[in-house]
């Protein structure tokens, strides 16, 4: 999506990570730059499925929302760790002043991010809340004027009238007798895109200093340890000992959580920046389709009006960036 290693562009080059950049790029041929092209497509694939895994997870393997938050970051950190130590041949300590730093990436850009995220996809579906995500660019840029000095341009200003407008018309604010209408689902969906918006800048910080993917395998594992308390004893045991559970932990947090992301920058290495995050914009729309297809969603077509005004958002400001 936009300027993360999760979900999208990196803010700085990558490194190889041992047996799994490999894997990756094997499972794309041809020339190179479509074999790029290949692996954005194959990102914003997977990244759309994230809320088919959601769902089969929460209703039909009954875990609570923070335990399959806290496997997807577990997860992916501790794969993250042992693919990094596996190409260094050490494992990659920080230093205590960079302590605090990962402590609030972990909190507010990880844990937060992937809570409230889950909590709008089961409230709200998978199209509403993947559309809602995508206002993410328009946090960033309100919290760079507001805090950061940044300017706001004019072109800025018109892609915030248009993310917010966008995400009224996905609210379904021009109908609000609905008794369908799910305003706590709604705040999650834009929950999720103000804590996504927030880990795209502790990103920006981080990787100053460190390898993108050291960032990430540090910002998740702060992440999981925030969301370890509030684990239910129940949920967990279940979580490793019903048949297939584990299965779809796994999977949710090597498919969906690292495996797009490491296949989106190594497409990069082919694909412009530009071109590359345009691609991966199908994302919300793959969400939306599988919602329908599996999950019995439907978007109104003022609902999908809102996506259109929210992704021209996005593209107006990738230009701006």
């Amino acid at each position: 999506m936009y300027s993360c290693p999760i979900r999208g562009r990196l803010a700085s080059p990558s490194p190889k990570i041992w047996g799994i950049t490999e894997t990756v790029e094997g499972f794309v041929g041809g020339e190179p730059v479509l074999r790029g092209y290949g692996l954005i497509l194959l990102a914003a694939f997977l990244w759309s499925t994230l809320g088919l895994f959601y769902n089969r997870l929460l209703h039909h393997h009954d875990l609570t929302t923070t335990t399959i938050a806290f496997f997807r970051a577990a997860v992916a950190s501790l794969t993250l760790f042992v693919g990094l130590s596996g190409r260094a041949g050490r494992w990659p300590a920080i230093s205590r002043r960079e302590v605090p730093f990962y402590a609030l990436f972990g909190a507010f850009g990880v844990a937060a991010f992937f809570l409230v995220y889950i909590r709008a996809i089961d409230r709200v579906g998978m199209g509403v809340a993947a559309v809602l995500l995508y206002t993410a660019p328009a946090w960033v840029a309100l919290i760079a004027a507001l805090f950061l000095g940044e300017p706001l341009t004019r072109r800025k200003g018109v892609a915030l009238l248009l993310a917010f407008g966008g995400a009224a018309l996905v609210a379904r604010i021009y109908h609000l007798g609905s008794v369908r209408l799910d305003l706590v689902g709604i705040l999650f969906g834009l929950g999720s895109g103000l804590t996504y918006g927030l880990y795209t800048i502790f990103s920006k910080v981080g990787v100053r200093q460190r390898s993108s993917w050291e960032v990430l395998a540090y910002a998740l594992g702060f992440g999981a340890l925030f969301m370890l308390p509030w684990q239910s004893a129940e949920s967990l045991r279940r979580a490793v000992t019903t048949p297939g559970t584990l299965l779809w932990l796994l999977g949710l947090g090597w498919l969906p959580t690292l495996g797009a992301g490491v296949a989106f920058n190594q497409g990069l290495k082919t694909v412009p920046a530009g071109g590359a995050s345009i691609v991966a914009n199908l994302e919300p729309a793959l969400a939306a389709l599988w919602g329908a297809l599996f999950l019995h969603e439907r978007l109104e077509p003022f609902q999908v009006l809102g996506g259109a005004m929210i992704l021209g958002a996005v593209l107006i400001l990738q230009r701006e960036g």
